[in-house]
């Protein structure tokens, strides 16, 4: 048994509509569906307990295919800081071209960048931003990896996982 495909990350967001505008403005990622949870699901499934939970759901597609699910809770909790060296999920990631011309234009765009463009030691370059609600966002720029990875991708996983990486498949 194996995967299809990457399909989605989940969001929580504090303002649903902030951030429908927010991944359309900057990044044009546009808002492909929206539901609103019932009752029952929303205490039930997400665990909250309240008098009259809601949730807004909402899919915003990503050039390229993946999907930002974001989910907008009545009542809201307050965000908290995710420590990189915390077990679990710390940023998002999108591919992009020429990761200086990105930080130009979201610093003009007053997008909090967390870092200027750095070059990794395999050669991609990469940048953090954040998001309106302080997720992490980076932006890499792979090169002609990107290219690599998407076509030599299957052949690559099934050559390391025997090979350079097979310690860690044992």
């Amino acid at each position: 048994m194996k995967v299809r495909s990457f399909s989605h990350t989940g969001i929580t967001v504090s303002d649903f509509n902030a951030a429908v505008k927010f991944y359309w403005e900057v990044f044009g990622c546009p808002l492909v569906g929206v539901s609103d949870a019932p009752v029952e699901r929303v205490r039930g499934f997400f665990g909250v307990d309240a008098e009259a939970p809601s949730c807004k759901i909402g899919w915003i597609r990503v050039p390229g295919g993946a999907v930002i699910e974001i989910f907008g809770f009545e009542p809201r909790q307050p965000p908290i800081e995710v420590p990189w060296n915390r077990v679990g999920l710390t940023h998002i990631c999108f591919n992009v071209r020429n990761t200086q011309r990105w930080y130009d234009y979201l610093v003009a765009k007053g997008v909090e960048c967390v870092c200027p463009p750095e070059r990794s030691p395999r050669g991609h370059t990469l940048f953090f931003v954040r998001d309106p609600d302080g997720n992490l966002i980076e932006l890499t720029d792979l090169r002609y990896m990107y290219h690599v990875l998407g076509w030599l991708g299957p052949l690559g996983g099934l050559l390391f996982r025997r090979g350079l990486y097979k310690r860690y498949y044992e």
